[in-house]
């Protein structure tokens, strides 16, 4: 007999069942339809995303989206900076090093873009080229900055990494396509000034949604997962 959760509506094993789905669907989309989401599936996603849990409930995500007109000015504004090769003000201190099993899972999830894009390994020109398409939000029509408060520190970063999680997940079920995108918070100054943000607040990364383009082929390949035996340790005597 199916456990059942105090007041839940469905067994336990209908809803790990639903959490295991939208896991396994959700991957980062890099093509996108033109077509806008409606504002009600927006807020939709947002309602949902703020259930996340926080660090003393501080809730520190404040959270920007760029549509319509604004995106452009903003896709504009970024893109030029980007390709200029300026900027490189991330808030949070990026990754210094990727080594070993580190390594290994960045540079397969890199070729498996690559590949797809019929990208020679070693062509310099066109991994940059690629990479600007960040810049492009891939083509959504709807971009989110995710920002938190300076003084919370590492801690407000963590629990807005939480709320990404929980916004794709909740616009997974809604039908829409994500990707989260460091590559955004590289430019956190122009962000700030182009969204009159205030010095206080820390730039953590941007989301750009929409629905998917499935027919397109860079949304075709799925990246890996190691098995829990190569990431946790049980300890028990």
């Amino acid at each position: 007999m199916d456990a059942k959760v105090p007041n839940a509506r469905h067994s336990t094993e209908d809803r790990i069942g639903v959490l295991e789905e939208l896991l396994n669907e959700r991957y980062s989309v890099r093509a996108f339809l033109p077509k806008e989401v409606d504002r009600a599936t927006i807020e939709h996603v947002l309602t949902t995303a703020q259930r996340t849990a926080s660090w003393c409930n501080s809730q520190p995500w404040q959270v920007v989206i760029a549509s319509g007109e604004a995106k452009e000015r903003f896709r504009q504004a970024i893109y030029k900076e980007a390709s200029s090769r300026l900027g490189d003000d991330y808030d949070f201190t990026p990754p210094r090093e990727y080594v070993g099993i580190y390594l290994e899972r960045r540079r397969e999830s890199g070729f498996q873009l690559y590949n797809t894009l019929g990208i020679a390994r070693g062509d310099k020109t066109a991994y940059a080229k690629q990479a600007l398409e960040n810049y492009n939000f891939f083509g959504a029509p709807h971009v989110a900055i995710i920002h938190t408060h300076e003084p919370l520190g590492i801690y407000g970063a963590i629990d807005c990494g939480a709320y990404v999680s929980n916004f794709m997940l909740a616009a997974q079920a809604l039908g829409l396509g994500t990707i989260p995108q460091a590559a955004l918070a590289r430019h956190s100054g122009l962000i700030r000034r182009h969204f009159n943000l205030p010095d206080d607040r820390r730039v953590v990364c941007g989301i750009s949604f929409g629905y998917a383009d499935h027919a397109h082929k860079v949304n075709s390949y799925r990246t890996s997962r190691a098995n829990v035996a190569d990431t946790v340790t049980f300890v028990e005597t």
